[in-house]
């Protein structure tokens, strides 16, 4: 949804082949540096059936109650190997779809999971998350950013927190909390909104915690022209959590500046 190439393809009003624009992104924090790699592939490079999805050399499988991802990309702008598997853990898959604005889905699939990361001589092992977002148009004429957030409580449950600011509709405000246990989703009232620093690229950033209380931005993970990803400490439902945060606005990505330094970090290999 972020490609350049597709983008292009789309202007005019032109219809373009969504198969044809797909990519596999990975990102990797650590006290080193990171790394990232979005290698855009055509149409001939992928392939998909109910469990899998093929994109060039990397692919995705489920296999009962688990994900296995096998990665095999190039990191951009140093080049750099970025190979071995994920596997994501599903101990319960939720099916919760959330329309954020008319033609556009969120679903979260698995709130609380447990990710599992082997490449080369690299291991670890940790809590992680899994959602999919669905679409009939593009980004940019729906929305004008969001920011959106998540965290797991002590007890287990996954909380999610989405400020989505629409074009032409009133501002979306959705809080939801995830019954691992009992497989149940909750509507809740969003803890009252507070002010986070914008990044370096001035990007605002919109957080949430409970009344009386402070959040901080912890690490800023990812510092995109028109995309941020961050670590805050905050306190949802009376507890102090460590929350996984993005902010996106979609009228930076689809300024002509950026959509010219996309390539840059996410080359297109057609064949």
């Amino acid at each position: 949804m972020f490609s350049p190439y597709y983008a292009q393809a789309r202007r005019g009003g032109r219809s373009a082949d969504p198969l044809n624009h797909c990519a596999v992104n990975v990102a990797l924090y650590g006290r080193g540096g990171g790394r990232w790699a979005m290698t855009e592939r055509g149409r001939g490079r992928v392939s998909r059936d109910a469990t899998h999805l093929q994109v060039g050399p990397s692919g995705l499988r489920w296999s009962g109650d688990a994900l296995h991802i096998v990665l095999d990309e190039l990191a951009v702008p140093w080049p750099s190997r970025i190979r071995g598997s994920v596997t994501v853990q599903v101990p319960r898959r939720f099916d919760h779809p959330v329309a954020l604005a008319p033609g556009h889905r969120w679903c979260p699939i698995a709130p609380a999971a447990r990710v599992e990361v082997a490449l080369g001589d690299t291991c670890w092992s940790g809590p992680g998350y899994l959602d999919a977002n669905h679409g009939d148009a593009p980004l940019e004429s729906a929305f004008e950013r969001w920011d959106w957030s998540r965290a797991h409580l002590a007890g287990g449950d996954s909380v999610v927190l989405y400020d989505v600011a629409r074009i032409g509709l009133t501002p979306l405000r959705l809080g939801l909390r995830f019954d691992m246990r009992a497989g149940e989703v909750c509507a809740i009232d969003p803890p009252p909104a507070a002010t986070l620093p914008p990044t370096l690229w001035r990007i605002a950033r919109g957080g949430r915690t409970d009344a009386g209380s402070t959040t901080r931005v912890v690490q800023t993970l990812t510092d995109a022209p028109f995309y941020a990803r961050s670590l805050l400490d905050a306190r949802w439902l009376g507890e102090r959590v460590t929350a996984m945060h993005e902010s996106l606005s979609l009228p930076r990505f689809a300024s002509p500046w950026v959509q010219a330094m996309l390539p840059f970090r996410m080359p297109r290999r057609a064949g």
